[in-house]
């Protein structure tokens, strides 16, 4: 006979939340600097990845990190149409953000500079990230 409840004593399942405890990372004194939890969390969590690039270190999974460094050499109005797109899918992968909001572009040069907020399940802040999308070849 199979069962017919959603668990064995037919009691419902609660799903909860785990808590985002994690190590805290002191980048100016390049150490771990105890535990942190919620927003700061989260906003570490957001930095990190967006310092990675993905499919780069075997050491994260194929989720983790962004793909910015595919639109070097590509036409700004091609960059400008992908930023959003690439920034919200490795944030997302993350079950704490909700998504970003408020996206600017401002190029200098060789440089794109995107700015916007992110929205998480434990509040709101601002972030940036620089790339540089000069040929490499040329």
């Amino acid at each position: 006979m199979i069962p017919q409840g959603s668990t064995i004593r037919n009691e419902p399942v609660q799903e909860r939340e785990q808590p985002s405890l994690t190590w805290k990372i002191d980048f100016n004194k390049k150490r771990i600097a105890g535990m942190t939890d919620g927003l700061d969390a989260v906003r570490q969590a957001v930095f990190c990845i967006l310092q990675t690039e993905r499919f780069e270190y075997v050491i994260y999974s194929f989720n983790y990190g962004h793909e910015l460094k595919t639109l070097i050499g590509r036409s700004p109005g091609y960059v400008e149409s992908e930023v959003e797109r690439m920034i919200t899918e490795a944030l997302t992968q993350d079950d704490r953000i909700i998504g970003i909001e408020g996206l600017q572009l401002e190029q200098s040069g060789d440089n794109l500079l995107a700015q916007f907020n992110v929205l998480s399940s434990v509040g709101r802040f601002e972030q940036e990230v620089s790339v540089n999308v000069r040929r490499s070849d040329v």
